[in-house]
């Protein structure tokens, strides 16, 4: 209702019914689409929720599928949806590749679409076989005599694999039963007694592969030591020694360190490291009472193994061993007698050379003479050359799937005991969560667990002493997804609606080549990614459509035969041109004006704006009217416009912008009004003027046109121009154009011929005049109208009459 002095009017039309309710959008696209598995007949796919449900819950999805060459999309999910995040295509035909798409959907209806990946073929996987261990196989199966045996074993492949039990020796298997489906396979021994034990072997084979496992015998441990260390280990005090060992036996022996009767610990100088196949101790700063015997014990259910090394370190003796005996005691002396002491200390100089001698003596003490010198003598280590011993598998690239843990290891020999490093590429390895490193004197190990495509490269393992250096690469490649394309992302040629993108290959391919790459964007004010382009071959891709004014973030992914890696992302850009409008154009001239046309002129603007000037806009406005009108139908790149069809004796003022590719400038400043018509100008003398009769009273007076009768003369800075309305044979001749400024002049000139009547003869005389005749004499006219004069005509009349 609306309401003045007057009262409050009728109320409006009743609006219809508003539910209050907050807004609802649309869903974002599905997220990380892609092929789970595949047959001659069908294709699985799966997804995630979209990142943005549009403000309501996710109510289903839609699946559509279409041929690569077709842009025709059938819906192949339920008219309702989909509630579950994957789907099996089924009807498929076989060989045949499909582009599939999928929508999630909410209360406000269908988002946008995902694309999966690349053009999915219906297709049969194959899979290499594949057996998984339980971790309960993994170790030595026990069991009781007159037990049932039962080994289940998952396994995996495509096409379903074959599957043979064997035992290591050839022992019959007749009395076990065997059930394998595709998916596991179950062995089965009743009543087992002794000669059941063994090794049970399992391979399992398909067009594909084979894959081997098999059921370790009982082993007792077996400890592999330097055999440096039968000899007593000598050390002095405040160096720090190590013991290393590797373990082996079915199952992994249990590794303890004895000192005396005491199992050792970790202290914060004494520090013991084990893994299933190797064992160190290590002790720092070293003193006398770490002397003694070490015994390395492992054991397992198949028995058990020591092994004593003796170290003896050398410091400054330890007390004599007492008590001191005193005997013999005068008023002035006494005896006194003890034990030597248990740690005698002695050291020996690797600095200093020595020279023995043999003596000896007999029971009545008397000493013989020495033996010969053995000359000096240096006291110093055995020096040789590091040397490195691999498996000859390691020659060949590594190969390891993503997620697998793979292991290097190596021998190492060298006098003294070599330092052992790992390095990958310039970088030495250090231990950390996925990385363990178990270097022993005698073994270099490293683990590396859970590979990732990172993990791929060369590692070289190097071992050094005194003697030298010897290094040993090992390449390892991880297949996996490829890494993040290598940044950052470079966007040139940003206008208000399109751009270009660049970026380079990434550093790790995942060990296929790369296919494509996938190119996604998004506004800074939403969430959800939108496919830009899906099959981006090279490294670069124009994106076009975009809004003017809108922030956008671009991600660029690589794609392998291993599926989509992580994405590159851009910096934020904004879409406008780089460039603003003109200034408006200058200098406005309105010249050469008739009663139906004008010439408009202009100088170019101070600034283009950052872009080439495409065109200019001429406008009118009639003082009568309150329009601008458009003068030119296309953009004209000249700098005058002879602007027609006006209507005459109207005024009219005029304005011009320019244009480029930002847009149209602010127009010029507004032309004062000129009026349509036809320009009048002052004649030119009348020539030839003379007397043609005289009287008492009156001069009979005759005369020629003027040469001039009026022309129009436009000048603009840079040009001229002469018009002559109505011309006739005067107006032919020879136009001079002369300009001068303050460097010069330079004159042109023109030769206009006008085609014409003839002008008078000239030098008109009259000779032999008789009473009935006379001769007349004349020259050709001056002007003769353009052509040859064909002939004369001559007329007469008597001076008294005036025909």
């Amino acid at each position: 209702m609306a309401e003045n002095a007057a009262g409050v009017s009728e109320p409006s039309p009743t609006s219809p019914f508003y539910k209050a309710c907050d807004t609802v959008f649309k869903p974002g696209p599905p997220g990380n689409p892609r092929v789970l598995d595949s047959s001659k007949s069908s294709i699985t796919i799966a997804w995630n929720k979209p990142i943005y449900d549009g403000g309501s819950e996710i109510t289903g999805y839609m699946v559509e599928i279409a041929l690569p060459e077709e842009d025709e999309w059938k819906i192949v999910t339920p008219p309702v949806g989909l509630k579950a995040t994957s789907f099996t295509i089924t009807d498929l035909k076989e060989n045949q590749e499909y582009k599939i798409r999928i929508y999630a959907m909410n209360s406000e209806g269908l988002g946008e679409p995902a694309l999966v990946p690349g053009t999915p073929k219906a297709e049969e996987r194959m899979l290499p076989p594949e057996i998984e261990l339980d971790a309960e196989l993994r170790k030595v199966v026990t069991i009781r005599a007159c037990c049932t045996l039962r080994l289940f074993v998952p396994i995996k492949g495509r096409p379903a694999p074959e599957v043979k039990w064997t035992r290591e020796h050839g022992e019959s298997l007749d009395r076990a039963s065997i059930e394998s489906t595709s998916s596991y396979t179950l062995l089965i021994v009743e009543n087992v007694n002794r000669f059941d034990s063994g090794k049970y072997i399992l391979t399992i084979e398909n067009s594909s592969g084979r894959a081997i496992t098999a059921r370790d015998e009982v082993e007792p441990p077996h400890i592999s030591m330097d055999p440096k260390y039968k000899d007593t280990i000598v050390v002095h005090a405040g160096e720090s020694f190590r013991l290393d060992a590797d373990i082996h036996g079915k199952p992994i022996p249990s590794i303890q360190w004895l000192k005396g009767d005491h199992e050792l610990t970790n202290t914060a100088r004494m520090e013991i490291k084990s893994t299933d196949f190797a064992t160190s101790l290590s002790v720092k700063e070293a003193i006398r009472v770490d002397s003694g015997q070490y015994v390395l014990l492992a054991k397992n259910v198949a028995g058990e193994k020591k092994v004593p090394v003796n170290v003896k370190v050398l410091d400054r003796p330890g007390p004599p061993e007492g008590p001191v005996e005193i005997t013999g005691v005068t008023a002035e002396k006494c005896m006194l007698s003890w034990k030597p002491p248990l740690q005698d200390g002695a050291i020996i100089d690797t600095t200093s050379s020595f020279t023995s001698l043999v003596l000896d003596n007999n029971a009545a003490g008397a000493i013989s003479k020495p033996s010969d010198s053995t000359g000096p003598i240096t006291a110093r280590d055995e020096v040789e050359l590091p040397r490195i011993s691999m498996d000859p598998k390691y020659k060949d690239t590594i190969v390891v799937n993503a997620g697998e843990t793979f292991r290097l290891e190596a021998d190492v020999h060298g006098k003294p005991l070599p330092t052992i490093k790992w390095y990958k590429g310039d970088k030495e390895l250090e231990e950390t969560a996925r990385y363990e490193i178990k270097n022993t004197d005698f073994s270099a190990l490293i683990i590396v667990k859970d590979a990732i495509r990172v993990d791929g490269g060369q590692y070289i393992l190097e071992a050094s002493n005194v003697a030298g250096t010897k290094t040993v690469p090992v390449n390892v490649k991880v297949l996996d997804r490829p890494g993040p394309p290598e940044g950052p992302v470079q966007v040139t040629g940003v206008t208000a609606e399109k751009c270009s993108l660049a970026w380079a290959p990434p550093l790790h391919d995942g060990g296929s080549d790369i296919s494509h790459y996938i190119v996604e964007k998004r506004e800074t004010s939403r969430l959800a990614w939108t496919i830009v382009a899906s099959e981006v071959l090279p490294t670069m891709l124009k994106v076009t459509k975009l809004l003017e004014g809108n922030e956008y973030v671009f991600r660029i992914m690589a794609v392998n035969k291993y599926g989509v890696g992580e994405p590159l992302e851009s910096v934020p850009v904004m879409m406008k041109n780089p460039f603003v409008v003109p200034g408006p154009p200058k200098a406005l001239e309105i010249t050469n004006i008739t009663k139906d046309s004008m010439t408009v002129c202009w100088s170019r603007p101070d600034s283009d704006g950052g872009s080439e000037i495409i065109g200019y806009i001429v406008e009118k406005r009639d003082r009568a009217g309150i329009r601008w009108i458009k003068c030119n139908k296309r953009r004209i790149t000249d700098l005058r416009l002879r602007v027609t069809g006006l209507t005459e004796d109207h005024e009219y003022e005029f304005r011009v912008s320019a244009e480029n590719a930002a847009g149209v400038s602010e127009p010029s400043q507004v032309s004062p009004y000129f009026k349509a018509c036809d320009p009048m100008f002052k004649p030119g003398p009348p020539t030839n003027a003379h007397v043609v009769d005289t009287t008492k009273t009156s001069v009979t007076l005759a005369w020629s046109k003027p040469i001039y009768d009026g022309v129009q003369i436009d000048k603009g800075i840079n040009y001229t121009q002469l018009s002559i309305d109505n011309c006739d044979r005067n107006d032919a001749g020879k136009y001079i154009l002369k300009l001068e400024n303050s460097s010069g002049s330079k004159s042109a000139f023109v030769t206009v011929k006008v085609l014409d009547t003839p002008g008078p003869p000239q030098n008109l005389v009259v000779k032999d005049i008789r009473k009935d005749s006379a001769v007349l004499s004349w020259e050709p006219p001056i002007i003769d109208g353009g052509a040859k004069v064909k002939n004369y005509v001559i007329d007469k009349r008597e001076s008294t009459r005036k025909a």
